[in-house]
């Protein structure tokens, strides 16, 4: 008698006496248990054709119901699939990166579809006469890369980057084992124009600098709808600027340059260059330089903002400052008690200093922070570099601080800061997006009234002050100079110099009127004399003058000139070392 030994299936099911609990897959097990075993009961009960039968109807319909769900993916990719599912092209003119357009529309970077060549050796029936054949058609690719893919065992990239008309020679040749295979190249049409600003994309489409990293993700998702992304930048304007900065840099043999060109009230980047084109290093936003005597505005309204000074009060300038064993003197000495504000248009170190030193470390700290001269200059290019403070602020550093020495900041941080002052008074982050920041966090830095006398006071200096180089008729030119000498060994060197200028215009109108900047710096002018009113205010007047007519900005008869008289700069600004 043969005993039979209760299976897992055989157990009771829940509920049942004795029973335990059975898995759910217990019919499918079951299913397959039977189907497995069907050819042998069906033998035992001598019925094999229909066990033949059941088998060939179960694979049919296996087979049919694969293929089936197959189809009905098929139709819904290509029907029905929701946006942005598999299988739906978002746009028919989707591209790896949108093309990037200035604030008007004018391209500025945009994709071609190039080739990658690749050759398999194992194809090439002669392969001496190929790589001969390859390289006269392909001047520019590399005979020991040809060999190397030649004489190898596999299928291997030759070059990449083939234009469509280098495809079709190299294609013409007709050789076994030469594929090609399509590539989205990002081109920049305007070759060195705006390069500082544009920065690149890796052939794989991802931004690596300047805007094409800033905003990698949002060019990405335009050219997935077919669509440009938009800069800041007039292209109109960026001309003008590149053209005279380069003019800048030849009159004054320079080694390097920086112009920003802003809108005050937005803090959109309208125009921003960086010489030698060549040099990789955009130095309107990752150099250092100390800027001279273009910080005695911010000591100036500071002391205004505060209430530690207005435009009368008096600062003994008759002799040299002297702290400790420093003394502080003028390039320009006057020998004279002065009001504030002969002491911004003749540059007065002395006059700057003892105000930032009656002021006290932690007003000063407080206005540098507020001004941005602390931080890293807020806008989207990653490059944007943090400054270089001073550790201690004693009043040794605060009177060298007061016209522009222990602090090395970027012209961007410079740029944002006068936005700041000629505004209203407020800090606006700088933005090279169209239209500015959706939701920019402005605050509020200095009064508008303070705003309101800097404006006044920056057109003095330009009519009766250091700036006269930089006017331009009829628009109302306000702005100053700056002249720093450069450390070199540890002593500040006067032959090598920077030479700035910073200016708004036009600074008449309403607090919240169009207003705009412009930055320009020469780095180490090779020409003499090196002062920012020389080298630099000349670049400014020329700028404010051509682009004038595409900001819309009119000329008109200045009250400024009329009510002071048509006279030619007095002073040059310079900062003398004072160490």
């Amino acid at each position: 008698m043969t005993v039979h030994e209760p299976q897992a299936w055989d157990r009771p099911a829940p509920g049942a006496p004795g029973g335990v609990s059975l898995p759910s897959w217990r019919w499918l097990f079951e299913a397959m248990w039977r189907v497995e075993h069907s050819f042998g009961r069906a033998r035992a009960d001598a019925r094999p054709e229909e066990d033949t039968r059941v088998r060939i109807f179960v694979i049919l319909s296996l087979f049919s119901a694969v293929f089936v769900c197959l189809a009905l993916g098929a139709v819904n990719a290509a029907l029905l699939a929701p946006k942005g599912g598999v299988g739906w092209v978002r746009h028919p003119h989707a591209m790896m990166r949108g093309d990037l357009v200035d604030r008007n529309g004018a391209l500025l970077a945009t994709n071609i579809v190039h080739y990658g060549l690749y050759i398999d050796p194992a194809e090439v029936w002669d392969r001496q006469a190929a790589a001969v054949r390859i390289k006269r058609v392909l001047p520019r690719v590399s005979m020991a890369k040809l060999n190397r893919v030649l004489t190898g065992e596999r299928r291997l990239i030759v070059m990449t980057g083939l234009t469509p008309g280098e495809k079709a020679a190299v294609h013409e040749l007709a050789l076994g084992g030469v594929t090609f295979e399509p590539e989205d190249r990002r081109v920049y049409p305007l070759g060195a124009s705006t390069v500082h600003v544009l920065g690149a994309a890796d052939t794989g489409g991802e931004g690596i600098s300047g805007a094409e990293l800033a905003f990698n993700r949002e060019i990405r998702e335009a050219g997935s709808q077919g669509e440009s992304f938009a800069l800041s930048i007039d292209l109109r304007v960026q001309g003008v600027l590149e053209n005279e900065l380069a003019r800048a840099v030849a009159d004054s043999q320079a080694k390097g340059a920086v112009g920003i060109i802003t809108d005050v009230q937005t803090g959109e980047v309208l125009g921003m260059a960086s010489w030698p084109t060549t040099d990789r290093l955009n130095r309107a936003v990752s150099a250092h330089y100390e800027m001279g005597s273009v910080f005695k505005t911010f000591t100036v309204a500071a002391g205004l903002d505060t209430g530690a000074a207005d435009m009368d009060t008096k600062f003994d300038a008759t002799e040299a400052f002297v702290i400790g064993k420093r003394r502080i003197t003028d390039f320009h000495a006057t020998n004279e008690v002065l009001t504030l504000e002969e002491v911004y248009l003749h540059s007065s170190n002395i006059g700057t200093s003892r105000l930032a030193v009656e002021m006290g470390p932690t007003v000063m700290q407080d206005y540098f922070k507020r001004f941005g001269l602390l931080d890293a200059a807020p806008i989207e290019l990653h490059e944007s570099a943090r400054p270089r403070r001073p550790i201690k602020w004693d009043d040794s550093t605060l009177a060298s601080l007061s016209f522009g020495y222990g602090i090395m900041i970027t012209p961007l941080q410079m740029s944002a800061a006068m936005g700041a002052l000629t505004n209203g008074g407020r800090f606006i982050p700088l933005t090279l997006r169209k239209g500015g920041l959706p939701n920019p966090e402005a605050r509020q830095v200095v009064s508008p009234e303070t705003s309101a006398t800097l404006l006044d006071l920056l057109r003095r200096n330009v009519v009766r002050g250091s700036g006269g180089r930089a006017d331009a008729p009829g628009l109302r030119v306000g702005g100053k100079t700056g002249s720093a000498n450069k450390l070199v060994n540890g002593r500040y060197d006067p032959t090598h110099a920077v030479g700035t200028f910073a200016a708004v215009f036009p600074v008449d109108g309403p607090l919240n009127a169009r207003r705009y900047s412009i930055l320009i710096l020469i780095d180490e002018p090779g020409s003499y004399p090196r002062t920012g009113g020389f080298v630099a205010a000349p670049a400014v007047g020329r700028i404010a003058d051509r682009i004038a007519p595409f900001l819309g900005i009119e000329r008109r008869a200045d009250p400024y000139r009329t009510a002071m008289g048509e006279k030619l700069p007095a002073f040059e600004d310079v900062a003398g070392d004072g160490r």
